[in-house]
């Protein structure tokens, strides 16, 4: 077995190493971010086409352009590959850099499915190589605070979450969103936050109820969502859209007290906490909200450490959003093409 260890690897006194897989959007705002950090190197990128992964070494000043993604795979001066391609794309891409002995810090959501994110998680704990889903929500200064204070029992026992995501538009019907073949829909992309946003602080739900709209395409559009914890009696009611600019805001409230989080509370700049007989208390950080170099030094933190995974974003909770998102598109009807998994009752 290959190990992903300090020892193997000799980060210690020396930059972690990165190659960027896929030239979108996402991947412009991490590897901008990425090399804000004196601990960060990007030493290659690899798009599709060769055009593409030029002009993206260019304007970053990266050294190595690959068009194609087996030269990054190859390249013996990675250490770890940050996959920005679309869904459907995340399961091959992902294990084909944990195959080649890379650690792999892969976009949200981690797969298409839970099925594939298992096997991704099996792969990566065979090879004893470090693996992590770039939920840079769960990395943030301030959630990890909210999550600090619930836990610690500032607001007593959860009794509701609320969160929402979504988008205006309008999508054209070629753009992704779009696209099933591509996990298209609005699940995927911004339902995954206010479901991992819930099971952070709550865990895995025991009941899924969903409705939505689904475009002619039979990608989710609208979808509301109400999961359930038996034990406890709490409930989270979320949604997500690309129909509708929602007012992407997140409450939770308990036996003593409630935690609102304003506008984008996915990466919030404030939070205000609520308790019984006491004057609301505003939580304030002074990082950029938008920066997503916080899962980046996680993740070099791991890698040094010689952790396999994060604390912070770990691969079981990772692989039970996906259940939940699976059971999702089971009560809605949204299939991927050639989707063949066993769902969730």
């Amino acid at each position: 077995m290959v190990g992903n260890s300090v020892e193997r690897v000799g980060y210690m006194g020396k930059k972690v190493r990165w190659g960027i897989l896929a030239t979108g959007g996402i991947a412009e705002r991490f590897t901008t971010d990425l090399l804000t950090l004196d601990e960060a190197e990007v030493v290659a990128v690899a798009s599709r086409g060769e055009a593409s992964a030029r002009s993206f070494a260019d304007r970053f000043g990266i050294p190595r352009a690959y068009g194609g993604w087996d030269g990054l795979f190859a390249d013996e001066d990675v250490d770890v590959v940050y996959v920005a391609t679309p869904h459907h794309a995340h399961r091959e891409a992902a294990g084909r850099a944990l195959e080649a002995g890379k650690a792999v810090l892969c976009e949200k959501a981690l797969t298409l499915d839970a099925r594939e994110a298992a096997e991704l998680v099996a792969l990566a704990r065979d090879r004893g190589l470090f693996l992590m889903e770039a939920m840079w929500m769960y990395c943030h200064p301030l959630i990890r605070r909210i999550a600090e204070l619930v836990r610690g029992g500032a607001i007593g026992e959860i009794r509701t979450v609320q969160a929402d995501f979504g988008l205006a538009g309008p999508f054209a019907p070629d753009h992704r969103l779009r696209d099933p073949a591509m996990g298209g829909g609005a699940l995927l992309d911004l339902g995954v936050y206010p479901v991992s946003f819930a099971q952070l602080l709550l865990g895995e739900p025991d009941t899924v109820h969903a409705h939505a709209l689904l475009s002619p395409e039979g990608v989710d559009l609208n979808t509301g969502m109400l999961l359930g914890w038996t034990e406890s009696g709490a409930s989270a009611l979320l949604s997500c859209s690309i129909v509708a600019d929602t007012p992407q805001t997140a409450s939770v409230t308990g036996t003593r007290g409630r935690i609102d989080v304003p506008r984008g509370f996915f990466y919030p700049e404030r939070f205000t906490l609520h308790r019984d007989g006491h004057e609301p208390e505003e939580y304030a950080s002074d990082v950029d909200p938008h920066s997503l170099r916080h899962e980046a030094v996680e993740v070099m933190r791991c890698l040094r450490a010689g952790a396999a995974e994060s604390p912070l974003v770990p691969l079981e909770g990772s692989l039970a959003v996906m259940r939940t998102l699976d059971a999702v598109r089971d009560r809605v009807g949204v299939r991927y093409p050639g989707e063949d998994r066993v769902t969730r009752a």
